[in-house]
């Protein structure tokens, strides 16, 4: 249908065009000497023909012009549709901002002789490319710039529901470990969960490994992620950008953590130290986990299983329900027996928490 309606519209635009020229040339001075035109009716016709002509050209041309047209459609059509729909209302703002800055100095440009119609199209057109350009690129220290005002402003009255809590991004490493999920179903989470689109890539890549370890572990995570986006009342938010200047993905993660003002949650180790040294927000899942883990104090008894010989001649291994290890001096000769030990220490260390213990008398 829209392609009836192009090749009508360039038919039209044909007619018309014509119908100008011929108008035009007809009161030319030399086609005036000639004296072919003083007649009404050899004006009505050189009118007439010079119409149906130019109407006939653009008829045959306009199917090929309308081709060219459609690609260049579907081109754009393909580019907007692989944008994200904040990058192309940013753009179009940035673009508008600079047609408005242009519009000071365009009356000027355009009084220049012979072109400065064309300079002034072509500055219009570098202004608003300019303006969508670093719109799109600052983006996030624009919104982040919006958002403070907004805090920093009065507010009206205090509210005391739908406080949403600060952005948590999310680690590769605390997706595939999946106890984030558990800590989510508690309710003890709040904000906004983010998983940016270069963890999921690097989770896709693990899911597609050769090894079948890692290609397991990459499934469990992208496993986590649906339960969480399914089965829990958490908000999941999808961040699309990337930081192609940065390579690494913690760093990534780090300066996405600054720009959205949130925390990072992982259960990396080293990350945790780095993230502490530039100041961003960490929660450890691993530090959680040592700290919910039930107090035990020199003195306690408890009665457990030996698992397993420790590193010293003598010692035995054994393990609370939250895995908590537990060295049991002398307890090698009773492996695979329950035994009622006394603690006797505790050793509380990054990597977890450690008993030391003895037989009971």
């Amino acid at each position: 249908m829209i392609k009836k309606i192009l090749r009508g519209l360039f038919t039209m635009i044909g007619l018309i065009l014509g119908y100008y020229i011929a108008n035009e040339t007809s009161k030319m001075s030399y086609f005036l000497k000639l004296g072919n035109f003083n007649s009404t009716v050899n004006l009505i016709l050189f009118l007439v023909l010079s119409t149906i002509l130019f109407g006939f050209i653009f008829f045959m041309i306009s199917p090929w012009m309308i081709s060219w047209i459609m690609k260049v459609m579907d081109y754009f059509e393909g580019s907007i549709q692989r944008l994200p729909a904040n990058e192309i209302l940013f753009g179009t703002a940035g673009a508008i901002v600079g047609l408005i800055i242009s519009a000071f100095f365009l009356n000027l440009i355009g009084k220049i002789p012979y072109v400065g119609i064309f300079l002034a199209f072509v500055v219009a057109v570098l202004m608003a490319a300019l303006g969508a350009n670093i719109s799109i690129k600052k983006r996030e220290e624009i919104t982040s710039w919006f958002s403070n005002i907004k805090k920093s402003s009065p507010p009206k009255e205090k509210k005391t529901k739908g406080h949403k809590g600060t952005p948590k991004v999310l680690d590769t490493s605390v997706i595939i470990d999946g106890r984030i999920f558990d800590i989510c179903q508690t309710g003890f989470v709040e904000g906004t969960l983010v998983i940016p689109n270069f963890v999921l890539e690097e989770l896709r890549h693990i899911a597609d490994s050769s090894d079948g370890l890692k290609r397991n572990r990459g499934r469990r995570g992208l496993d986590v992620l649906n339960k969480i986006q399914k089965e829990l009342n958490i908000e999941v938010e999808i961040y699309e950008k990337d930081f192609p200047e940065i390579a690494e993905v913690d760093s990534k993660l780090l300066k996405l953590a600054q720009l959205l003002n949130g925390k990072v949650i992982t259960n990396d180790y080293n990350l945790n130290k780095v993230a502490e040294f530039q100041g961003v927000p960490v929660l450890n899942i691993n530090e959680l986990a040592n700290a919910v883990k039930p107090v035990v104090l020199p003195g306690e008894e408890m009665t457990i299983q030996i698992i397993k010989d420790g590193k010293e001649s003598s010692q035995g291994i054994g393990y609370l329900d939250d895995g908590t290890m537990i060295v049991v001096e002398g307890g090698r000769k009773h492996i695979g027996e329950i035994m009622n030990v006394v603690v006797t220490s505790v050793l509380q260390t990054a990597a977890g928490r450690m008993i030391f213990a003895k037989q009971k008398d």
